[in-house]
C-alpha cells in the first residue's frame, strides 16, 4: 500500500467504530480534508485490492484483510508514540505528527522488537489501546469526566480529543494520565465543574470535561 492509502484505511477502521452503518465518502471526506471525488476514488482503490467493501451510496466496510491492516498500522502509530515520549524525551503533544511519519516503516520485525523493547505497552501517551502483533487489545472500561458525579473519585485514563491545543492546555493545568480526581461541584447552568486533585482545585468547562475520559476507583 501507499502511504496514502494506509492514511485512508486507518481513518476508515477509526470511523468505523462507533458508527452503526457503514462510514459514508462524506464523513471520510472530512477527516482527510478531501474532495468527495478523490474519496471515492481511494476506495475503489482499496476495494480493487479487497481491504474494503464498498458500494455507492451504500458506503464503505472494512473487510477482515483490512481491519487486520489497519490495526497494523495504529499499532505501529502508537508504539512509536510511545517510544519517542518514554525514550526520547518529546512531550505528548509532540509525539502525533512525527508518528504519523514513522507509521508507514515495512519492517514487521522492527515494530515487533520495539514492542518488546518498551516491555509490550497496553497503551499509548494519551490512553487509546495498543494492538498486539494478532491485532487484539484490551478496551478499558472509562467514561467521561463530565459523567462523574458529586464527590466521586477517578482517575484519569485517557482524552477524547488528542490535538496539540488540547494537550498544551492539560498540561497548564496539570492534568496528566493518572491523576487522582474528585468532583467538588458541578454547574447547572452551563456543566463546568470544579474538581479536586492534588495541585488544588480546578475549574474546567464542559468542553473540557467532555474530553476527558477517566475510570472509578
Amino acid at each position: 500500500m501507499t502511504h496514502s492509502e494506509e492514511n485512508y484505511l486507518k481513518e476508515i477502521y477509526h470511523l468505523s467504530v462507533n458508527a452503526t452503518k457503514n462510514v459514508n465518502t462524506n464523513s471520510i471526506a472530512n477527516v482527510m480534508e478531501s474532495k468527495p471525488s478523490s474519496v471515492t476514488d481511494m476506495v475503489q482503490k482499496l476495494a480493487e485490492k479487497e481491504l474494503v467493501a464498498y458500494k455507492k451510496y451504500q458506503g464503505v466496510t472494512l473487510t477482515d484483510k483490512g481491519r487486520a491492516s489497519a490495526l497494523m498500522i495504529i499499532r505501529k502509530h502508537r508504539l512509536w508514540e510511545v517510544f519517542l515520549l518514554e525514550k526520547l524525551g518529546f512531550s505528548w503533544d509532540e509525539v502525533h505528527d512525527v508518528a504519523e511519519q514513522l507509521e508507514h516503516i515495512k519492517s514487521t520485525k522492527l515494530i515487533d522488537k520495539l514492542d518488546e523493547f518498551l516491555e509490550y505497552p497496553k497503551e499509548d501517551p494519551h490512553g487509546d489501546p495498543i494492538p498486539d502483533k494478532e491485532g487484539n487489545f484490551y478496551v478499558q472500561e472509562k467514561i467521561l469526566l463530565s459523567k462523574v458525579h458529586l464527590n466521586e473519585k477517578v482517575i484519569l485514563v485517557g482524552v477524547k480529543d488528542s490535538s496539540k491545543e488540547f494537550l498544551q492546555y492539560l498540561d497548564k493545568m496539570a492534568l496528566a494520565l493518572g491523576t487522582s480526581i474528585t468532583m467538588v461541584q458541578k454547574e447547572k447552568f452551563d456543566n463546568s465543574v470544579v474538581i479536586h486533585t492534588e495541585f488544588g482545585e480546578k475549574v474546567l468547562s464542559d468542553k473540557i470535561t467532555s474530553n476527558l475520559y477517566v475510570k472509578k476507583v
